[in-house]
C-alpha cells in the first residue's frame, strides 16, 4: 500500500460502500469525503492544541 493510498483510503472506502469507482469520474465524491475527514481530524487537533 503506498502513501497516497493512506491518504485517500477513508474516501475510497465510502465509495466503495456506496458502489461508486473511486477510480472513475466519481473522483470527486472520494476527494470531497477525504477533504472533511482531513478537515475535521485537522480542527480537533488544533481545538486540542489551543484549549
Amino acid at each position: 500500500m503506498t502513501l497516497s493510498e493512506v491518504f485517500l483510503w477513508p474516501g475510497t472506502k465510502v465509495c466503495e460502500r456506496l458502489g461508486i469507482d473511486p477510480e472513475g469520474d466519481a473522483g470527486l465524491i472520494r476527494w470531497m469525503i477525504n477533504t472533511l475527514v482531513y478537515l475535521v481530524l485537522s480542527l480537533v487537533v488544533v481545538w486540542a492544541i489551543v484549549a
